[in-house]
């Protein structure tokens, strides 16, 4: 329990460190006065003020903001040098550079993160056969457990990624492929068949399967600086699209929000990842940094795309949003922030209470 409490600690504030940073950096590089940069919400625990900026570690660890000259300050009690420096004097596409930093620069975070984790060296699962259903086309092929598929339809293979997607593009056609047992090879003739299957959101899907499991052999695989930071990319933007996706399946009803998990199921994964070693937890640390970066993005006041919502509106018509309108729209948000942590947490405790 003390190492998920400690791991979780370090997760968060890391994420919310470089989420900060990110206004923090860009307004600093636009002229903007900070005034208040701290880490977590609620009663100030220890600060240290260099130069006009106040750097803060507040009690609750579940959030942090940069508190900027201007955002909330009576602009006629601003001298005319301060007004310059002032947040709200700022143009409307310097406003949206500062706020969309943040959520941006999560998702730099989580391409270095899982670059990191790329060039020390992923378990990658070979293409040997773990299990061989015996209604399957592999089954009826002659195949064993043991096997390892070295080829198929003259294409060399050697991960079971590239097995699977062989499989699944083949449309039913019948696959030659290699075979590799007990040191010697011969080819088998395997017809992919078209069964019903739940994809990751439970949704039930047509695909070509042959009837075979994977085998707990895997190889470490190591990349270089390149191939590492294009892994990141490629990761972090498959794990974007599948946020969006999962928001998009929850909206429709495919996905149940009892899947939603609060802080406490963060601290249960980061416990169970950091126990496994370092770079498990560099790689949910990279995952939860995606999600943090898209969640910020959603169009909802008080979270950073509200506030894009409202200076793309300035940026559009030339005005600022009434303040009547932003205040009573942020209040709605709140709300519904409220509303959602308390549903998370409760989701949160029925977990532990069914397990």
């Amino acid at each position: 329990m003390g190492l998920s409490v400690v791991s979780v600690i370090i997760l968060l504030g890391v994420l919310i460190f470089v989420h900060e940073l990110g206004h923090f950096s860009v307004a600093k590089c636009f002229g903007v006065g900070v005034l208040k940069f701290s880490l977590g919400f609620g009663p100030r625990l220890i600060g240290k003020k260099i130069g006009e900026t106040e750097y803060v570690l507040s009690a609750i660890p579940l959030g942090g903001y940069v508190k900027m000259l201007g955002e909330s300050e009576n602009e006629e009690e601003l001298s005319p040098e301060d007004k310059k420096r002032s947040f709200k004097d700022q143009t409307a596409l310097r406003k949206i550079g500062i706020v969309a930093a943040g959520p941006l620069t999560n998702f730099l975070f989580a391409v270095i993160a899982f670059a990191v984790v790329y060039a020390a060296g992923v378990p990658v699962s070979t293409s040997m056969i773990g299990n061989v259903q015996k209604d399957g086309a592999a089954f009826e092929a002659g195949m064993r457990s043991g096997d390892v598929i070295v080829a198929i339809n003259d294409m060399e293979i050697s991960r079971w990624s590239e097995l699977v997607s062989a499989i699944s593009e083949s449309d039913g056609e019948t696959l030659t492929m290699v075979v590799e047992r007990e040191g010697r090879n011969f080819d088998l003739s395997v017809v992919p068949k078209l069964i019903k299957a739940k994809n990751i959101f439970g949704e039930e899907i047509d695909t070509y399967r042959i009837g075979i499991g994977v085998s707990d052999k895997t190889v470490m695989v190591k990349q270089g600086p390149v191939d590492a930071l294009y892994s990141g990319v490629e990761q972090t933007w498959g794990w974007t699209k599948l946020t969006c996706l999962g928001i998009v399946k929850m909206i429709q009803g495919v996905v149940s929000p009892k899947e939603l998990g609060g802080p406490i199921l963060i601290a249960q994964m980061a416990g169970s990842q950091i126990r496994k070693g370092i770079l498990p937890f560099i790689f949910l640390m990279a995952v939860l940094s995606v999600n943090l970066g898209v969640l910020n993005f959603l169009p909802i006041p008080v979270l950073d795309g509200g506030h894009l919502c409202f200076f793309l509106i300035e940026a559009v018509t030339g005005r600022e949003v009434n303040i009547k309108w932003k205040e009573m729209s942020q209040q709605v948000g709140f709300f519904l922030l409220i509303l959602l942590m308390i549903f998370v947490f409760y989701n949160d405790i029925a977990r532990i209470l069914n397990n």
